[in-house]
């Protein structure tokens, strides 16, 4: 299992769409979901402000605003499930 960092805030219907979204992967065991809500840090309030939802592995991001099941897959592809 990949264990990713997703980037969100309250009240964001892009980051709940996402997080539904992203069900799949989480229920066969593909990833693993470590939620970091923005609002809670300053610093990242101020990286990330209106980038939100951002779901990334490690500093790379995989992708933004929007779900993107392709780079998701090719990112899980080439990097294997191994942490």
């Amino acid at each position: 299992m990949r264990e990713l960092t997703f980037y969100t805030r309250r009240g964001c219907h892009l980051c709940e769409d996402i997080e539904r979204q992203l069900q799949p992967w989480l229920e066969n065991g593909r990833i693993g979901l470590r939620r970091v809500d923005i609002d809670d840090d300053p610093a990242l309030a101020e990286r990330f402000n209106a980038r939100v939802p951002v779901l990334m592995a490690g500093a790379r991001a995989i992708c933004e605003y929007y779900l993107d099941p392709i780079a998701l897959d090719a990112f899980l592809s080439r990097d294997g499930a191994a942490s």
